[in-house]
């Protein structure tokens, strides 16, 4: 059986976005097809994200920076949207089509020393973290209630 598609969705697709699929990939592979893409995506993934992320053992300095509408004829179960602007500026979607909103600050946005961005770059990394293991957690008492 086909796993189902959870879109994570962000303005820039270039931190918050790539650190929850990064989770996700990690979390919840029996479960989910994940990936993540964004309405105005950067050129690269930022060093931070990928730094912040290499430190909690989760390597995603090999993905990319992908546009939404890469995934528009794709049959995707789920969207999470992780910025306001795209919560916002999602187009459309089938109404079968479940949606999320989590609204993080975008650590992009950061400013002072390195090691001040990293800070910031590790709180939304690991609050991004707490959501998902707890998304994670959802899925996988939903599966069980369906199997019995």
């Amino acid at each position: 059986m086909e796993k189902p598609l959870l879109l994570i969705l962000c303005t820039g697709n270039s931190c918050r976005s790539q650190m929850a699929e990064g989770f996700l990939k990690e979390l919840a592979d029996d479960l989910l097809t994940t990936q993540s893409a964004g309405m105005n995506p950067a050129a690269k993934v930022h060093p931070l994200a990928v730094k912040v992320m290499e430190e909690i053992g989760i390597d995603i300095s090999q993905t990319s920076c992908k546009h939404l509408n890469l995934f528009l004829d794709k049959k995707i179960d789920t969207v999470i949207t992780v910025c306001d602007h795209a919560d916002q500026s999602c187009p459309s979607l089938p109404s079968a089509i479940k949606r999320h909103h989590f609204s993080f600050p975008d650590p992009a946005e950061a400013t002072g020393t390195e090691a001040e961005k990293l800070q910031i770059f590790r709180k939304i990394r690991d609050d991004i973290s707490k959501l998902l293991l707890a998304y994670r957690t959802h899925l996988t008492s939903k599966k069980v209630q369906q199997a019995s």
